[in-house]
């Protein structure tokens, strides 16, 4: 099959309309922005941590630190040691393939622990970040 000469030349016109900015790969479970301690003095190993390795785009929050995701903002509240916590509950995080993430957290050498769910096919990566909060990280489900 072959394609008909052009009869007028084509002039591509710029799109001067403001970008849509891309979605970001992660998303926190929960029902509003999140808020987990931190000591004081982490600030580099929490960026190499949620932005270098999960996916999130550091937020400007001012002085403090927070972290977006596609649908709400981690906020990490700096405090002196020593640290108390109310509760071990872990923070859900949603990624696209637990598999790539599982590589990328062997080769940081970051301790993790995969588990299984009761129904087939239901998977988990469990952490801590640098911080000591728990996070149970699931893949994206398709609906």
């Amino acid at each position: 099959m072959e394609l008909e000469p052009a009869t007028q030349v084509f002039k591509p016109t710029v799109d001067r309309r403001p970008r849509v900015p891309e979605p970001l790969p992660v998303r926190l479970l929960t029902i509003d922005n999140a808020r987990v301690p931190a000591p004081a003095g982490l600030e580099r190993q929490l960026d190499a941590f949620y932005v270098g390795l999960l996916g999130f785009a550091r937020a400007d929050d001012g002085e403090a630190i927070a972290y977006r995701a596609d649908n709400f903002v981690l906020h990490i509240d700096v405090t002196e040691p020593p640290l108390r916590r109310d509760d071990l509950r872990p923070l859900g995080i949603e990624v696209p393939s637990l598999a790539d993430l599982s590589f990328k957290l062997t080769e940081a050498e970051v301790e993790h622990t995969r588990q299984r769910g009761l129904l087939p096919g239901e998977e988990s990566i469990v952490l801590t970040d640098p911080a000591g909060n728990w996070l149970e990280i699931v893949d994206r489900r398709a609906m």
